[in-house]
């Protein structure tokens, strides 16, 4: 069954004086590895008297830069894409027989070029505590990842936190609560220091309200809904790319969108950018719409 939709995503700043815009940096574009068909994209800017180059980045993910060249008291971005929601089993992959159970090793030419994804500094007390407490008998790797994926999500509280920038890992295992963001790049992490190479993920997370009841207990939306979500993904022989989300606790599926990709955070924002001083109001907004829907099967 296929359902399209339709996401739209509006971004205002607001200044209280006129103000200079440096050169944007905009990640707003679902990123070419996005499993999900994307059918239509547009975005619309403001002021509109601007210039835009799009550029895709060495990770691969689609950026736009934007020169203002006068000065303004608002900066716009709105989004507007369809989607096509048909199920994504995220098991559907293969694994390279040498890679099929944890603790394996890449190959010498896979090191090499997943070489920024496997650079990690020294952890600390906590990530080092959590990281020992992790069991590296020989088990199957895909078990071995939805294991770790759970654990965190188990552990870690999910918060809203509107303050910029990514925690530390001994700051969220301390507290054992974070956002999206932060769950995402512990997870990174923590890949990274069992030896596998891990990368921070931005992108769009729809939801979809269940077309039927779910079994009592079962976790669902009440609503279609969408945001702006961070997750991981860990490289895997075979497979690629799989992605993980400990917000959740499942891997990535069919409403994971992303949009960028990269072995920091801060390379996956989605907008960066420096502007003259200034205080600003932010807002924006999210929705999602069903345009289209297969009739269900034996509907005349």
């Amino acid at each position: 069954m296929s359902i399209r939709v339709a996401l739209h995503h509006k971004t205002v700043y607001e200044y209280d004086r006129l103000v200079t815009l440096f050169p944007q940096i905009v990640r707003l574009r679902p990123a070419p590895h996005s499993r999900t068909p994307v059918l239509g994209y547009s975005l619309r800017i403001e002021p509109e008297d601007h210039f835009i180059h799009w550029q895709q980045d060495p990770a691969g993910n689609f950026l736009a830069r934007m020169i203002f060249p006068h000065q303004t008291r608002h900066f716009l971005l709105e989004v507007d894409l369809v989607a096509d929601m048909a199920v994504i089993n995220p098991f559907d992959f293969f694994l390279e027989p040498y890679a099929e159970k944890y603790p394996f090793h890449y190959e010498p030419w896979e090191r090499h070029e997943l070489g920024p994804f496997l650079d990690r500094p020294p952890a600390g007390p906590r990530l080092a505590a959590l990281i020992a407490s992790i069991d590296r008998r020989q088990i199957p790797t895909v078990e071995f990842l939805v294991n770790l994926n759970q654990r965190l999500q188990s552990e870690i509280r999910y918060l809203t936190r509107m303050e910029p920038g990514v925690q530390t890992a001994e700051e969220t295992l301390e507290s054992a609560s974070g956002s999206c963001r932060d769950s995402g790049w512990l997870l990174v992490q923590i890949l990274r220091h069992l030896g596998l190479a891990a990368r921070f993920v931005s992108g769009y997370l729809i939801q979809l309200k269940p077309d039927v009841k779910l079994p009592e207990g079962s976790p669902g939306p009440e609503k279609d809904m969408s945001n702006l979500h961070a997750w991981a993904e860990a490289y895997i022989p075979g497979a690629g790319w799989i992605g993980l989300d400990p917000t959740s606790g499942m891997l990535a599926d069919e409403g994971h969108i992303p949009l960028a990709a990269a072995s920091e955070p801060a390379f996956a924002t989605p907008v960066s950018g420096l502007v003259s001083p200034c205080e600003v109001k932010f807002r924006h907004e999210m929705a999602v719409t069903r345009v289209y829907e297969d009739p269900p099967a034996g509907a005349a």
